[in-house]
């Protein structure tokens, strides 16, 4: 038998271990721009809501280096996503700033658009710690609970007949709420709630599309120069095949398969030597793992090894470009697995690999005696910022999942939508941006190393997505919302994943999560008419 003493610390190590769990009107899982706005919306129609983020830092990719926006047209930008970049043109109104630049040395160009719109206030380039203290302050606004900790992925849903009960997270944890957000890159919940979803491209014939499935013929933009031998030892196909190379493309062009388009870090670079430090060579380099790039030099790439969009005070948001650029592409998925199926432990490791392949790539053109001195000396100049991710080693904390699981509701966003062939009547929000989807393989073609999968179709103007893209079929779970892993294939999902659409979306999932709790209904019950009205007095952008 216990001491009174014994028991007692017994008793407070149990309800320190075991917390009891919170109890919320919406729980918001994602630390995104979308779980940001969702928050701030919900809580600014008086529900309790919590913010649960895997992610120490908040604001996903828009804190992460992806200053230089994927807007496609200011048009579709409304409520709260409106608010963010209204705030950061204001933040860049003032002279204090401009810390390494004058604001009339930075110029005005933005993605498709001036990068501070005078006429409707709107800053679209920014640089990453402003971005996230933007999110801060409209989060402390709100007076949203933020909670960090990472999802039980195997057993963290805790289901009650069609409806999630609650989130177990690593730490135990628990979160029971009325609703649910999946405002995560990677559509987390989707499994636990046994909700239907994809990973990977359709084949054309599975929505009426041009373009989606294996593009080996098709695939131009980005491509590798004409003339590289794909084996190890050139000329010796007995040498076997470079490293993340394939014989070739799985099938013919056109059919689906479970790739998933390549990953990269927006990697965040400047020129200004007294707030910059140098990319050393990374730990575990190897030569090899860079011979494709020395074998392109040779073959005529000259350039558009990474970006140089400039951000304010003489950063840039260095996305991939070129034919081998910063993403590793093929290396998020593999035979019997892709970055979905994976741990958090594991996600952080295969990132970490992201991580060293870049550092590896750009210390590869400053120094490496295999790329011309000429080209090491262009690039020479260009180092990571002092004052930017200052607790990860100045590199962005959050890797561009472009693409992981994607729903399948009842409305499947598609080419036609994106095209205006077809029309929904219950928009949400808009999107604007090319169909865009990078590389996901390479592979041999006619003998001669080829990548594998871009594609980039023009949208000429903005148009609707479906409430139902962002809900469960019928029949499925009936309070939970997915506003980024929405029901979309591959070819409308590279179009609708940009970081504004996210923050309409999550904006009006919130909004429709209120609904559903005042009415209490399945969030597939909603009345689209009691929706619009709502949406429209948020100020959300609907289109026509």
């Amino acid at each position: 038998m216990l001491s009174p003493l014994r028991s007692a610390l017994f008793l407070a190590f149990c309800g320190s271990a075991i917390a009891a769990p919170i109890s919320k009107d919406i729980v918001i899982y994602g630390g995104t721009p979308g779980g940001i706005t969702a928050a701030v919306q919900a809580a600014r129609d008086g529900r309790s809501v919590v913010l649960v983020s895997p992610t120490k830092h908040l604001g996903g990719l828009t804190t992460s280096g992806l200053g230089w926006t994927d807007l496609g047209d200011s048009r579709i930008l409304g409520g709260l996503g409106l608010d963010f970049y209204k705030r950061v043109y204001r933040h860049y109104q003032s002279d204090s700033a401009w810390t390494q630049e004058t604001r009339e040395k930075f110029g005005n160009r933005g993605q498709g658009g001036p990068a501070f719109n005078a006429e409707k206030q709107i800053g679209s380039v920014f640089e990453p710690k402003v971005a996230e203290q933007i999110f801060t302050q409209m989060l402390g606004e709100a007076k949203v609970e933020v909670v960090h900790a990472k999802l039980d992925l195997k057993k963290g849903v805790s289901m009650e007949g069609k409806r999630i009960r609650s989130l177990r997270m690593e730490d135990g944890s628990e979160f029971v709420g009325g609703m649910f957000i999946d405002a995560s890159y990677e559509g987390d919940l989707l499994p636990g709630a046994e909700v239907s979803f994809n990973v990977g491209r359709e084949a054309n014939a599975a929505q009426g599309e041009s373009a989606s499935g294996i593009q080996a013929k098709q695939a131009t933009k980005n491509q590798l120069p004409d003339g590289i031998d794909p084996h190890r030892v050139k000329g010796d196909p007995k040498s076997g095949l470079l490293p993340g190379v394939n014989p070739g493309p799985g099938g013919e062009d056109g059919e689906g398969d479970k790739t998933l388009q390549a990953y990269c870090y927006r990697m965040v670079l400047t020129d200004v030597a007294e707030n910059r430090v140098m990319i050393g060579k990374p730990e575990g380099y190897r030569e090899e793992d860079y011979e494709i790039l020395f074998r392109a030099i040779e073959a005529g790439q000259q350039e558009k090894f990474f970006k140089l969009d400039l951000m304010p005070n003489r950063k840039t948001d260095s996305n991939n470009t070129g034919g081998i650029s910063t993403d590793y592409i093929g290396m998020n998925y593999g035979k019997g697995w892709d970055w979905t199926t994976l741990g958090h432990a594991e996600r952080d490791a295969l990132a970490k690999q992201h991580e060293l392949w870049q550092r590896g790539l750009v210390w590869t053109l400053q120094n490496h005696p295999r790329v011309p001195e000429e080209m090491r000396k262009k690039l020479a100049t260009w180092g990571l910022p002092k004052d930017e991710f200052t607790d990860n080693g100045h590199w962005p904390w959050q890797l561009y999942v472009r693409e992981a699981r994607r729903m399948v509701g009842e409305v499947v966003m598609n080419q036609k939508h994106c095209t205006g062939q077809e029309k929904v009547n219950d928009p949400v929000g808009l999107a604007a941006y090319a169909m865009d989807s990078h590389h996901v393989q390479r592979t041999v073609l006619k003998g001669m190393l080829k990548n594998e999968g871009d594609v980039q179709l023009h949208v000429k103007k903005p148009y609707p997505v479906s409430y139902r893209s962002l809900v469960p079929k019928r029949g499925e779970c009936e309070n939970l919302l997915v506003p980024w892993s929405l029901s979309a294939t591959h070819m409308a999902f590279g179009s609708i994943r940009m970081e504004p659409v996210f923050m309409g979306l999550g904006q009006s999932a919130a909004i429709a999560a209120d609904l559903a709790l005042d009415k209490e209904i399945a969030v597939q019950e909603v009345v689209y008419a009691d929706l619009r009205k709502r949406l429209v007095e948020a100020e959300q952008a609907l289109g026509e």
